[in-house]
């Protein structure tokens, strides 16, 4: 008997009994289903953490020098008390680090705070304010919408202007040309001079709810209390010299700073690589726990097919013992309940991979998760479903194959 014709007595026995092979396939169309699901979220989280995450909150190849890591918790009181305890980061430090930075580099001081934006009466709430160097935009890879970002005479004279997010633009403006409108911001006025272009949301925040003015402008004034900066951001255009610049950046602050060489960093640098190594740690320990949740799934969908697959060849007794005194070889007999075993597995694999990138996509769509579809996990979703057809059939292949013709042509 051909292999084709193999696979068309296969799926003539699937399709006589729709019901029975539709539970038998249950098992291997969950375990792959939630494999597809899990991969493709975790893909997403790796492509979303490396291209948005990273440069939305550090940059790209950037340091940001700071009082205290970014941490809405520590493992004990203590270590809060100690982060408080530290001293503020000063400007005229930030001026020494950037003179001491040997490798080409972005440079900005930053001062950041939340603040409502008045225009004409109208307000808009909780806007971030960002008091930064001209080269912030660089660093950030904000691109400008209309209008232009603010420029190093303007931060050097402190000018009044801002650059505003396109969701404050939207929102508090709507229906006029932001260009040239006056804002106050903290009651004092900002003329715009440009509109960023959208971003979006990360996690379910926006983006774009951002109004970024010149260091020293008179926003300035309440955000940068004492001329001390929320941090010190230094973008290395070389990113193969990020790990030198942050060594670079470490001793001379420590050297500013007197401390001795038994004495810990009363600050904090942090890079784009430290969050994306944490998250690295956590989609490893992801996929290496994820085939023991799938193996379960796929070992109950097993089972379950090897049983149907023994009452499958209890009720067909006749019909091998039929077969056989026709000349049918035990192969043949072999061929066709394996291959109706792995066809019952494949098909439900294949429905597996589809209800589990709709499930990606449906999270993606209804949550900030996103979601990125792997190709190696749909071709080893297809793998296991091959495999545990066979696995699951062999036995009850072995055992059709081995029937005495003259005993099965008896059986009722």
């Amino acid at each position: 008997m051909s292999f084709l014709e193999a696979i068309r007595l296969a799926f003539q026995a699937i399709r006589s009994q729709l019901l029975k092979s539709f539970f038998s396939m249950l098992g291997v169309l969950i375990g792959v289903m939630f494999l597809i699901a899990v991969v493709s979220i975790v893909e997403g989280m790796n492509v979303f953490m490396e291209e948005s995450f990273a440069t939305a909150f550090v940059g790209v190849n950037t340091l940001e020098v700071k009082r205290r890591p970014d941490a809405s918790f520590a493992e004990t009181a203590e270590q809060k008390r100690e982060w408080n305890r530290r001293p503020p980061l000063r400007e005229v430090e930030a001026r020494v680090l950037q003179a001491a930075v040997a490798v080409p580099a972005r440079f900005s001081r930053v001062c950041s705070g939340i603040q409502a934006l008045t225009w004409n009466g109208r307000q808009a709430q909780g806007v971030e304010i960002v008091a930064a160097d001209e080269a912030y935009f660089d660093i950030k890879k904000y691109e400008v919408a209309s209008g232009r970002p603010f420029v190093a005479p303007e931060v050097r004279i402190g000018a009044p202007v801002a650059v505003v997010g396109a969701l404050v633009a939207d929102r508090l403006l709507a229906g006029v040309d932001p260009l040239g409108q006056e804002v106050l911001i903290g009651g004092l006025p900002h003329r715009i001079v440009g509109v960023l272009a959208a971003k979006g949301e990360l996690f379910g925040q926006p983006l774009d709810k951002v109004a970024v003015v010149p260091y020293g402008s008179p926003a300035q004034r309440w955000l940068c209390e004492g001329r001390n900066l929320d941090w010190f951001s230094i973008q290395i255009l070389d990113g193969s010299k990020l790990s030198q610049a942050a060594l670079e950046v470490e001793g001379v602050l420590r050297r500013i700073r007197a401390l001795k060489p038994n004495e810990p960093s009363n600050f904090t640098i942090e890079t784009s690589d430290g969050a994306l190594d944490t998250w690295s740690q956590i989609s490893a320990v992801l996929i290496v726990a994820l085939p023991g949740l799938v193996a379960i799934s796929l070992v109950v969908g097993g089972i379950v097919i090897m049983n149907i697959m023994l009452m499958a060849v209890s009720e067909r007794t006749r019909e091998i013992g039929i077969r056989k005194a026709l000349g049918a070889r035990r192969r043949d007999i072999l061929a066709q309940f394996l291959i109706e075993s792995a066809s019952l597995s494949v098909a439900g694999a294949i429905l597996g991979i589809g209800f589990g990138l709709g499930l990606a996509f449906l999270l993606r769509s209804l949550t900030p998760l996103p979601a990125s579809v792997a190709p190696w996990s749909v071709v080893v979703g297809v793998g296991l479903g091959v495999a545990v057809g066979i696995a699951a059939g062999l036995y009850p292949a072995s055992r059709a194959s081995l029937l005495d013709p003259i005993t099965a042509l008896r059986a009722e």
